[in-house]
């Protein structure tokens, strides 16, 4: 497939169950507006999905300007979304500055959708916490970086429980793939593989299928005969959506 006839990201509207595309067919400028209910990891769900879809689009040449909606300020959630990677949001007050944007595209928790200005609106599933041992958001963010990749791992339209075993599992995948990625690192670069760069990218753009993408990674890590320069270049390339940190060992000790 070409990159002129590659598919334009296209997400799951709410309000109709239909998929309908991210961003308008002029590649207007699109306003992402997250919407976050109260100070919770739910809520950190909520902004980071909103960053993904963010730097999808951005990916595929949109112009992107996105909002922060909250009943209050909350630096705490700022904060937070910061520490996980999460680029800045402007404040919805903005909104009357009117940049002229094409289209609206509204990321909320499950149950948020008539409160919601016009456009498409992305659903997010709520984060459940351990009923043993239940983690504040500040023990959650003690690994970023896994928190991240553990929220990543699973598809936002399904709840998501953050235990330890399960942020201990994704911090043990993230230091693996960081220590692989410094490894190929010392290898000669080769491209990425096209069937690779196109399987990346219809999975984030078939309603970010962010689980899709990292099985695309798990693939090249164990594919057979694949030069150690092109599984360092596929990482970094798919890092630029993931904001994983993936090549921070580079240069290190292996």
């Amino acid at each position: 497939m070409s990159a002129y006839a590659r598919p334009v990201l296209r997400i799951l509207d709410a309000r109709t169950g239909e998929p309908v595309p991210a961003a308008p067919a002029r590649r207007g400028l699109t306003r992402v507006q997250a919407h976050a209910r109260r100070l919770d990891p739910t809520a950190l769900r909520v902004l980071l999905t909103a960053d993904l879809l963010v730097r999808a689009l951005e990916l595929g040449g949109t112009p992107v300007w996105t909002i922060l909606t909250s009943p209050r300020d909350h630096p705490e959630l700022r904060t937070a979304a910061t520490r996980l990677a999460i680029r800045p949001f402007e404040d919805a007050r903005d909104l009357a500055s009117g940049l002229g944007e094409s289209q609206a595209v509204h990321v909320a928790e499950r149950g948020s959708e008539s409160a919601l200005g016009e456009g498409p609106v992305v659903r997010v599933e709520a984060v459940t916490a351990d009923p043993v041992r239940p983690a504040p958001l500040p023990a959650l963010l003690s690994d970023p970086s896994a928190l991240r990749l553990a929220l990543l791992a699973v598809a936002r339209d399904r709840p998501v429980r953050l235990d330890p075993a399960v942020l201990e599992d994704a911090a043990r995948r993230l230091a693996r793939w960081r220590r692989a990625v410094a490894g190929w690192a010392r290898r000669p670069s080769r491209p990425v593989p096209g069937e690779v760069r196109e399987r990346l990218r219809a999975a984030w753009e078939d309603d970010l299928d962010l689980p899709a993408v990292l099985g695309v990674l798990g693939d090249v890590e164990s594919a057979a005969g694949l030069p150690d320069g092109a599984r360092f270049e596929t990482f970094v390339y798919a890092d630029r959506l993931l904001a994983l940190d993936l090549a921070r060992d580079v240069g290190g000790p292996v």
